[in-house]
C-alpha cells in the first residue's frame, strides 16, 4: 500500500495494488474508488484531504494474530 500526498491540490492517493483500473465510482463529492475489472479495489482518491481524512496525521499498526 501507498500513500501520496499532493499538497498544491489537497489531494490523498492510496494505492492498494498496482493493478489496472477498469473504473472509477464516485462515492461521495470528494472521495473516488478505482476498481479493477473484477471489482477489486487499486486505489482510492480524496479530494480536500486534509479537512476529509486528516491527513496531517497518519499511521499503520499491524495487528497480531490472537490464538486462543
Amino acid at each position: 500500500m501507498k500513500i501520496m500526498y499532493f499538497p498544491d491540490t489537497d489531494t490523498a492517493l492510496i494505492e492498494f495494488s498496482d493493478g489496472a483500473v477498469e473504473e472509477t465510482k464516485e462515492v461521495s463529492e470528494d472521495i473516488y474508488l478505482d476498481l479493477d475489472k473484477m471489482g477489486n479495489l487499486v486505489s482510492m482518491t480524496v479530494e480536500h484531504a486534509k479537512e476529509k481524512a486528516n491527513i496531517s496525521e497518519v499511521s499503520f499498526l499491524q495487528m497480531e494474530k490472537v490464538v486462543a
